[in-house]
Formats: structure tokens, sequence, C-alpha cells
């Protein structure tokens, strides 16, 4: 009996000073390094469910800062459609969806957000679906209505983005460098740049005309490529095509004809207003002769007319010097010069001296005759 008590003894006293120096007991369930290995296998998992493209994920503000956000019913559904991601979690693949957001939420994988407009808009009937501004949520629990959660770790960055932002320098100096180019490097640049131009803003009018008619016509609001001009959109949402749900009321008939009006008045105006053939000739010339001197010049021919330009400079200032100390310049260009000004002051005197005496003979031969008539 005593052997068997100081035995016991013994076992409390490991077993206590055991959690003493670890914090915890040796028969728990999940020893340190196993709990280690669980939160590395929810960031995997966070990393794998964010990467896909399933789960439905927009852009937003929070706090000044751009972070990427879902909305929980979409979280369920997802992990509903896509179960085998839960097979990454190991012993812990049988969580609910809402168990799993929450041990996200814990990590500070996650953050649940809100809405900072939360009253409607004049016109709407309801809130907005994705929000472009949110704010963190006080209360850090998951739920599925009208709840948002945003992604608080560092997304990996692809190699194209990598290797894009290593070639990006070369592309700056590449483009100071366009006026050095071949002429018909700049002229398949040149012409490639309008193209895209044109087709960006014949995107842009088609799409209004379109809007335009059909919101008078039909009293719907309909963008074609909604998020081209969005400065939050992702490259993947920036070439959507087909638009989203109007969720504004359907406008008044009144309002429409009004607006019909006011296109035609804009119509006829700018029609009668518009530059006639000898203004567009005009204009067209000016913009010829900017886009010639661009795609002609070359340092060749700027240092060829630089030394045209400073060469008779050069020319007088040495003949002046000449004249000055008494000494005749080299290959007789100041002389020449010189002989040709002087002959041509004494030619200009002469000729105004025999204009003098001319005009001295008919005077006197005018008061002769005078004279002979009285």
């Amino acid at each position: 009996m005593k052997k068997a008590g100081g035995a016991e003894k013994k076992r409390v006293r490991r077993s206590s000073g055991a959690i003493q120096n670890g914090g915890r007991d040796s028969n728990s369930d999940t020893p340190p390094r196993k709990q280690a290995i669980q939160k590395d296998l929810f960031q995997l998992f966070a990393e794998k469910v964010r990467d896909h493209k399933d789960l439905v994920s927009r852009w937003a503000v929070l706090q000044e800062t751009r972070v990427e956000y879902f909305r929980g019913k979409d979280f369920v559904r997802f992990l509903r459609n896509h179960p085998e991601l839960k097979d990454i979690l190991e012993s812990d693949r049988n969580l609910e969806a809402e168990d799993i957001a929450d041990v996200l939420l814990r990590k500070n994988l996650l953050v649940r957000c809100d809405r900072v407009v939360k009253t409607l808009r004049p016109g709407k009937k309801k809130l907005s679906t994705w929000p472009a501004h949110l704010e963190i949520f006080p209360d850090q629990v998951f739920s599925e209505n009208d709840a948002f959660f945003a992604w608080t770790f560092v997304k990996r960055r692809p190699l194209w983005q990598t290797l894009l932002s290593f070639f990006w320098p070369v592309v700056t100096l590449a483009i100071c460098l366009f006026p050095v180019y071949p002429h018909r490097c700049k002229l398949l640049i040149l012409y490639s740049c309008l193209g895209v131009l044109l087709l960006f803003l014949s995107l842009l009018v088609l799409r209004g005309a379109i809007f335009g008619a059909l919101y008078i016509i039909l009293g719907k609001r309909v963008w074609f490529f909604p998020n081209i001009l969005a400065e939050e959109a992702t490259l993947r949402e920036l070439f959507r095509f087909w638009p989203q749900k109007d969720e504004e009321e359907r406008p008044k008939w009144t309002t429409r004809v009004f607006y019909a009006a006011v296109g035609v008045l804009v119509i006829l105006l700018l029609r009668h207003h518009a530059p006639d053939e000898a203004a567009r000739a005009r204009y067209q010339k000016r913009v010829s002769n900017i886009i010639d001197d661009v795609l002609e010049w070359s340092p060749r021919l700027a240092l060829s007319g630089m030394m045209e330009n400073l060469q008779p400079v050069v020319n007088a200032t040495e003949a002046s010097n000449a004249t000055e100390e008494g000494v005749t310049p080299p290959d007789g260009m100041g002389a020449e010069t010189i002989t040709e000004q002087d002959e041509a002051e004494v030619s200009e005197n002469l000729e105004n001296t025999d204009e003098n005496l001319d005009n001295s003979e008919e005077n006197l031969d005018n008061s002769g005759e005078q004279k002979h008539d009285i």
C-alpha cells in the first residue's frame, strides 16, 4: 500500500511539474506541434480558397486600404459546391462552413466588415450589392445575412507580375527614347497607339449611344462593359461584357421625353456649328505638320540645323574681331563679306545721287518752260 501511494504521489508531482513548466498536461489531445500544423493548414486553406475563381469577390476600400472581400452566403455556397477543398484541413475536414469561417476569423486570416453607407440613396429600392467602401464590424462572428469578409493576408504575387515589375523600367526607357527610333518603328508605334485610342473612344461612344437609346425607348439602364471606367476594378472585371441588373426605379415617361428633346437639341447644335471643309483642312494640316516634325526628327538633322544656325554668327564675330585688330581673316572669308557690304553701300549711294541729279534736271526744265511762257 505504501509503495502504491508513493507511486501515485510521484505521478501527481510529475503531472503538476509538467503543467507548470509547459503550461499544459502531457496527456492533452492536441500537442503544440499539432497546433502549429493546424495553423499552417488553415493558412493553406485560406490561400486556396482565395485563389479559386468560383468564389465571387470584389475590391473595396477599408480604412484607406484596398482589400478583397466576399459575402458570407457566397462563402457557404462555395464550400457546399467544392467540398474537396476541406481535405486540406485533414482532421478538421468535417467542420461546417460557419465553423471554418470562425476559425479563420480567430486566426486573423479574415475580418468581418460592414458597409459604410447604410441608407438608401434617392431613387433606389435597396442598398448596393457590392459596396465600394467598408468598415470593420465590431462583432467578429461569421454570418450569412448581409455580412462581408475581407482577406487580411497578402496574396502571393504571380510570376507575370514579377516579370512586369522587372521590365517596367525598360519599357519606360524605351518610351523616352522614342525620338531616336527609326522612321518605320515610329510609324508602327504611332498607328498602333492611334488605333487603340480610336477603339477606346468608339467603344465609349457606342455604349453611351446604346444606353441613351434603351433609356429613352424602353426606360432601362443598360451599360455594356460596366467597369471600363472603374478605378477599383480588377483585370477580370474590366473586360466583363454583360451588365449588372438595374436596381433603380424605372424612369417616368416625362423624364425620358425631356432627355430625348435635349439629345435632339444637342445634335442639331453640333451639326449647325460643325467646322466647314476649309477649317477641317487647316486643322488637318496643322496636326499633320506636328506629327511630321515628331516623325522626321533625328539627332543628325538636329545637330546639322544647329551648326547652320551657328555658322553666320561665328563668321560675323570673326570678321568684327579681325577688323578691330587690323588682321586679315583666314581664307578671306571676312574680307569678302566686308567688300561685298562696301560695294553694296557704294552702289546704293550712286543710285541715290543719280536720282537726285535727274530730279534737279527736271526741276530746271520746268522752271525754264515757265519763264518761256511768261
